[in-house]
């Protein structure tokens, strides 16, 4: 049974590397080439794609009461997928049944068959690209990306972390207490990991592989039963994925079950029946703070790792590279049209301006340039569509409206030009005072940034990291080049729990986070209790147990 841990050894190995160095690695390529993944891979992941729109998707042997299916694209067509669908009970009943055999595998059985789960991802990367692009609005060049080797990257890194904590402990050892003249007490000990029990992965609409991998496979390899909840606009990605679990589990002589996909219809949910559920041990859960303060809630005793709502900002004090930091900049608000977590909303500027390379430039100066940096980087049709993507939910559209009203415009938000029936939107740009709104303090969720003027840099700094506290952020930027004021601001962030990137200007932006190197999200502030991945997501999904006995003499 350990064959297929024998054969991605190395991949594991170098993981566990990585992760210990901190430095450049990705598992699986990254770059969209029929020189890396076969010259007509491309073509073939198209085809598999559309082969599966307007049909039934098979999961043989999965629990089904019902089918259900909505997914439209954010491009225009209808999917027309039907999913196979079963009550909240029913799911809990088929986990519970293919549980006992997965909590008793070995370590190596478990780890391996996720492996294996993840290289055969890879390998249909293409498809997944085209599943994601279709429902969550990504262009293909980003939801290639993301959408597969990123996302196997999170999902690896997850599988490795729980890897090191199961075989911190040994199996068994010999424990000799010495007595004096008289014998020593002699026993012998025994550990075995025991998992929770079920988990429960809810998957979120913009980004359902790359967000749900690290839980997915961090409850997978430390034996736990999974019960998969996608978004109802964006399901497709997580099929395919329990699709390819369930195979492998099959072909390993375990049962299928050990994977359940619990989809359902817009409106008709199942997630709270599930989250109410005892027999659910672990939830993890990205979506907005709302919900995540029902899940904490609702959830009983189960262990709850969350990524919620956050408002990222930038705080720009003075730079030498005026330009680049715009461009780098308008990049970060238009990628995905601001659907990321990770994108920044708010652009603290003192209101007396900065000091850069091209000579002073005054507040306006500073939201006039980023608004322009905005308008070069689009101003292609076909360049602005592959950053932009399309809007994943119409209330975006709706959200944009709104803010129009909430700052002076100093850029407004257009659909993309050629985007055809795509729902597209570029970003809208507002400049507000901080002393006279808090309108930028909540998160807007898509392609929505103020420039928000303060009195000078520190209280930038200040109520930058004051928001992180308060509201959560999963990033935060910095621009300056004293030298004094960046270590003041490290430690006003560190201290605000997020993470943060200082004068990114070439091609590293602040909405990317890194596998093996960047822990997304700290888990130390309202942005999310988790992060992905370190060593606490991944140890309190199973316990370590003893059994002991005199040795034998």
């Amino acid at each position: 049974m350990d064959a297929l841990f024998d054969r991605h050894q190395p991949t594991l190995a170098a993981a566990l590397k990585a992760a210990e160095e901190r430095g450049y690695w990705s598992a699986y390529p990254e770059i969209p080439s029929g020189k890396i993944y076969g010259e007509t891979a491309k073509d073939d992941g198209l085809a598999s794609y559309n082969a599966r729109l307007g049909k039934p998707f098979a999961l043989p042997g999965h629990p089904e009461t019902t089918k259900v299916g909505a997914e439209v694209s954010p491009f225009g067509p209808t999917l027309a997928i039907t999913y196979p669908a079963a009550d909240a009970d029913t799911l809990i009943a088929a986990s519970q049944a293919a549980a006992p055999a997965w909590a008793d595998a070995a370590v190596k059985t478990r780890i391996g068959i996720c492996l294996e789960v993840l290289a055969r991802l890879n390998r249909i990367s293409f498809e997944i690209a085209n599943a994601v692009m279709h429902t969550t609005g990504q262009a293909f060049a980003m939801a290639f990306q993301a959408g597969g080797p990123h996302a196997q990257d999170r999902g690896l890194e997850a599988v490795a972390y729980a890897f090191a904590e199961m075989t911190r402990t040994p199996a068994q050892a010999i424990w000799t207490k010495p007595q004096g003249k008289a014998e020593p007490i002699v026993l012998e000990k025994h550990w075995r990991i025991v998992p929770r029990g079920i988990s429960l992965v809810i998957g979120c609409q913009t980004f359902p592989t790359w967000n749900s991998y690290p839980g997915l496979f961090a409850s997978l390899a430390t034996g736990n039963t999974v019960i998969v909840k996608p978004h109802p606009g964006a399901i497709l990605p997580l099929a395919i994925t329990v699709s390819v679990i369930r195979q492998v589990l099959a072909e390993e002589g375990f049962d299928a079950n050990i994977a359940l996909l619990a989809a359902d219809a817009p409106g008709a949910e199942i997630t709270r029946d599930l989250v109410e559920n005892n027999a659910v041990q672990i939830i993890d859960y990205t979506g907005s703070n709302s919900f995540g303060d029902w899940v904490r809630k609702h959830a009983g005793d189960a262990q709850v790792y969350t990524e919620e709502a956050g408002v990222n900002s930038i705080v720009v004090a003075g730079t030498d590279d005026f330009a680049g930091m715009c461009a780098n900049i308008a990049f970060s608000l238009s990628l995905y049209s601001g659907q990321m977590c990770t994108a920044p909303q708010n652009i603290f500027v003192p209101r007396s301006g900065i000091k850069t390379d091209e000579g002073h430039k005054s507040f306006d100066d500073v939201a006039k340039a980023i608004a322009a940096a905005i308008d070069d980087l689009l101003a292609d049709p076909a360049r602005a569509g592959g950053v932009c993507g399309a809007i994943a939910n119409p209330a975006t559209l709706s959200r944009i409206e709104t803010a129009r009203s909430l700052g002076t415009l100093i850029r407004d938000s257009a659909p993309v030009t050629t985007a055809g029936n795509a729902r597209t939107a570029t970003p809208l740009v507002l400049a507000v005072d901080a002393d006279k709104t808090d309108a930028h303090e909540e998160e807007r969720f898509g392609p929505i940034a103020f420039i928000v003027a303060v009195a000078d840099v520190a209280g930038g700094i200040e109520k930058a990291s004051s928001l992180a506290r308060r509201k959560g952020a999963i990033t935060a930027a910095l621009y300056d080049t004293d030298n004094s004021r960046i270590d003041a601001a490290v430690d006003a962030f560190a201290r605000a729990g997020v993470n943060l990137s200082i004068n990114l200007t070439g091609g590293i932006f602040v909405n990317q986070s890194a596998a093996f190197s960047d822990f997304h999200v700290t888990g130390a502030n309202p942005a999310g209790n988790a992060s992905l991945t370190d060593a606490a997501f991944v140890a309190n999904r199973f316990r370590t147990v003893m059994w002991r006995r005199p040795k034998a003499a």
